[in-house]
């Protein structure tokens, strides 16, 4: 009897055994992936033009074209690229949809030659700093004042929870995609701030809009900043900072540094406006980043893991971090947040 009892035992431990090893394995392919993932995240924004073009400086590739095209002349715009209806149209640029070789594009046409040099200016930007972070050139006119960009239907960062409210869309809207849009504007100002150029700011940012309308969304929900008008350089060295505009700033979006420092009794004056520097796109990070997350399920708990950096981004210039920085800090919040939710389901199986 005994020795039947001990044999349905080690039969039972040996049916057993199979399964559990199935199960052990299973966990730790999960937890190779993720890693591995995680190691892909930290690479993949560490760079500033893989997978952006893969072509020499001046070149593009678009669509299905295999090989890669030299930026289009004057010559070319007008013989190849045909106009089918405006789309956007802001202070400096008029913007209207439309087509070459099959490829939806976006031509950009100045609105008065009063803004010519804020055109010409953000023109020599977008030639300048061509990476995976700024919309694709393709093309320009400078006699015409002409601008050809990749076509990105989405539009604007303003649209995001239009796009994502949509039913085809719905899977998309998660505190995890949100999170990956929030990690892109970061990295954004984190190249302008390091550029090859030196340190721009973005300076079209008084309000939440008029950022947001500075950025394009893709089709495959990443942002590339668009509008490069307003971009001075910062250089330190020569002991040069920065002032936005000529105009009174007002408002709690913009950077306390950027308001009138002498209250209404004096009248304001640009020339007496102290200048600042790059710290000013920092201390809008939160609020961008706040329009990002929107009101998706676990958005509330990536704010809790962010309030400490956040809070930082709210001292005065000097105690701010760095663009770099608070990217390191939002991936190292994605890292903890993924592990999180991830691998404790893994741990449920077993």
């Amino acid at each position: 009897m005994e020795k039947k009892s001990h044999r349905a035992k080690s039969n039972l431990i040996q049916k057993l055994i199979l399964p559990i090893l199935w199960v052990l394995l299973a966990a730790l392919l999960v937890h190779l992936a993720l890693y591995r993932g995680l190691g892909n995240i930290s690479v993949s924004y560490g760079k500033t033009k893989t997978g952006h073009n893969l072509c020499p400086p001046g070149y593009f590739r678009l669509g299905a074209l295999r090989n890669c095209s030299p930026w289009l002349s004057c010559e070319a715009i007008e013989r190849e690229v045909r106009k089918l209806k405006r789309v956007g149209e802001g202070a400096v640029k008029r913007v209207f949809l439309s087509e070459w070789k099959e490829n939806k594009v976006a031509l950009s046409q100045l609105t008065t030659l009063e803004l010519q040099d804020d055109f010409l200016h953000g023109l020599q930007m977008l030639k300048s700093l061509q990476s995976k972070h700024v919309v694709k050139l393709l093309g320009f006119c400078e006699e015409e004042f002409l601008i050809l960009t990749e076509y990105h239907p989405f539009g604007s960062l303003k649209n995001l929870n239009q796009v994502l409210n949509l039913p085809k869309y719905k899977d998309s809207n998660t505190w995890h995609r949100r999170f990956m849009l929030a990690i892109d504007y970061v990295s954004i100002i984190h190249y302008l701030h390091n550029s090859p150029l030196g340190t721009f700011v973005m300076c079209d940012s008084s309000d939440l809009d008029k950022v947001l309308s500075q950025y394009l969304l893709t089709s495959d929900f990443h942002i590339v900043v668009n509008d490069l008008d307003a971009l001075p350089l910062v250089n330190r060295r020569a002991g040069e900072l920065i002032r936005c505009g000529h105009q009174e700033l007002h408002g709690e979006f913009v950077a306390p540094e950027q308001l009138w420092p002498y209250g209404p009794e004096v009248l304001f004056e640009d020339s007496l406006m102290p200048p600042y520097d790059e710290m000013t796109d920092i201390w809008k990070i939160p609020d961008v980043t706040n329009f990002l997350l929107g009101d998706a399920e676990g958005s509330d708990l990536v704010r809790f893991h962010l309030f400490d950096i956040h809070l930082a981004c709210k001292k005065s210039p000097a105690e701010r971090p760095s663009a770099e920085k608070v990217l390191d800090s939002y991936k190292k919040v994605l890292a903890a947040l993924v592990r999180g939710t991830v691998i404790p389901g893994t741990r449920d199986m077993l």
